[in-house]
């Protein structure tokens, strides 16, 4: 059954921005709200600023009505990740999509670094990513430094000396926020999909994709960063069986496909091949097949 959502656009809007940035949201109003502020803050592109409000029973949605100038969508209830970004597509009028979680904190000049890439591809099949700054680094992707782990402990003068200081070179298996697209190829792929509801393994899924699309550049930008203080909406909501989901879709695991497609994490090269799978691997992904056939 598809969830009621409602939609929403400002009367005077940007009319035709470089940039539509996708923010999905649940009862974090703070963490938005300082993530909005630093995209107002550190942002030197053209914008649209769209965010999903699931429930919103915190005070986010007053919140965004008295903004006045951010299109938003609503469910009266969490609808998850996949039909949050599905229903901002619909508010879009940019050419390309920037997909942002509410609990990331901008640094200067982000999106402008974004631009460039984007400007320097010779088509719209791309795949890019800013990369994150973690108190705990969710993969080799990241930059591990701690600046708190919460708003309370949030050490924003520390951040803004000294973002740019840690080296870091880019790098290759774009998949997790934040990320660009061209809206084109967005439509083209159907955006999520709502059999990874409420959003677990999305993100590889969504890469995958992309994959089977034709997309080879799958690139991690080092100098387009942003502060991530750690899933903070993940670790509340009843987690889908993402892992499995995506066996069964694709025929191989997340990490088979990470690992020797989208090589994420090592140096960037240029646009990606598809690699020599070791035999065990195959022997694996057929073996976790066969469990989801068997048990069915």
């Amino acid at each position: 059954m598809e969830p009621q959502i409602s939609y929403f656009s400002p009367a005077n809007s940007e009319d035709k921005p470089f940039f539509s940035i996708l923010i999905p949201t649940w009862n974090n109003l703070a963490f938005l709200q300082n993530c909005i502020r630093s995209i107002r803050t550190h942002s030197t592109t053209s914008y649209q600023l769209v965010v999903h409000i699931n429930e919103g029973s915190d005070g986010t949605l007053e919140w965004i009505q008295a903004q006045g100038d951010i299109t938003y969508s609503y469910s009266h209830e969490n609808v998850g990740v996949c039909y949050a970004m599905n229903a901002m597509r619909k508010l879009a009028t940019a050419d390309y999509l920037l997909y942002l979680n509410d609990d990331m904190y901008v640094l200067p000049n982000w999106d402008g670094i974004l631009k460039e890439e984007v400007l320097s591809c010779p088509n719209h099949y791309f795949f890019i990513s800013a990369t994150m700054i973690e108190p705990s680094a969710q993969s080799n992707c990241s930059i591990e430094q701690n600046y708190g782990t919460t708003l309370a402990n949030f050490d924003e003068e520390r951040l803004l000396k000294e973002w740019n200081h840690w080296e870091k070179k880019d790098w290759q298996g774009s998949t997790w926020p934040p990320n660009v697209v061209h809206k084109d190829l967005w439509d083209q792929v159907g955006g999520y999909s709502i059999e990874f509801s409420p959003g677990m393994y999305s993100d590889p899924d969504f890469s995958m994709k992309l994959w089977q699309a034709g997309v080879r550049l799958f690139k991690g930008v080092a100098r387009s960063r942003v502060y991530h203080f750690g899933s903070i909406s993940v670790k509340r909501v009843k987690q889908n069986k993402g892992y499995y989901q995506f066996i069964r879709t694709w025929g191989m695991s997340s990490g088979t496909f990470s690992k020797y497609y989208l090589q994420r994490g090592k140096p960037f090269t240029g646009p990606l091949e598809k690699k020599w799978i070791p035999f065990w691997v195959h022997w694996k992904n057929g073996y976790y097949r066969w469990r989801l056939w068997f048990n069915k």
